[in-house]
């Protein structure tokens, strides 16, 4: 079964590493519908590349092509039009609102809640969330489907090996501290 309630993710949400791999581990499970555009994709990219200029381009597009190919019917495109008619904090931002319209989206997953006024958004049925909550909140649709996707997440980091205390302070780090003080728990379902 696959969930009817549509999550766009703002480019910033896929900055860090951890973060954007437990967000894509979890939009494999079906509880939510993840959409993303091109447009995202390169932004957070460059914006990587500019504070982390050791990193591997050849790597990153990797991940991007990974990322689209493994979650079903994620890339928005055909917004463009929309763009110049909405009006945000930051007009940078309108195309995050624009794909997420046109993508159908029941909120807009971001850092930078500011950038997208609760009142405006709710004029086209959309809300803003932080990444935090909606992690809490993805947890709280199934519990069990959750624990599993994060396991599933961790042991992707094998080579090399990366201790459950480190994943959870990463994602702490990555700035969903309340979700990373649940995903702590998780760690019995470790042991053998």
């Amino acid at each position: 079964m696959i969930s009817t309630f549509t999550a766009f993710f703002d480019a910033n949400v896929f900055y860090g590493a951890r973060l954007r791999s437990l967000v894509v581990e979890l939009a494999q499970t079906k509880l939510f519908r993840a959409r993303w555009s091109e447009h995202i994709q390169d932004e957070w990219i460059r914006n990587l590349l500019r504070n982390r200029p050791e990193l591997s381009v050849a790597t990153l597009e990797r991940t991007r092509r990974s990322m689209d190919t493994s979650v079903l019917d994620c890339l928005v495109t055909g917004y463009a039009g929309l763009i110049e008619t909405l009006a945000l904090p930051d007009p940078d931002d309108r195309h995050v609102l624009a794909a997420a319209i046109i993508g159908r989206a029941s909120c807009i997953v971001t850092f930078n809640l500011t950038h997208f006024p609760s009142d405006y958004l709710g004029s086209f049925n959309l809300h803003a969330v932080h990444p935090d909550d909606f992690l809490l909140d993805t947890e709280s649709l199934d519990p069990t489907v959750f624990a599993d996707a994060i396991v599933s997440d961790f042991r992707h980091y094998l080579n090399p090996p990366l201790s459950f205390a480190d994943y959870v302070a990463s994602l702490a780090k990555a700035g969903v501290p309340k979700a990373a003080a649940e995903i702590e728990k998780l760690e019995v379902l470790l042991k053998p």
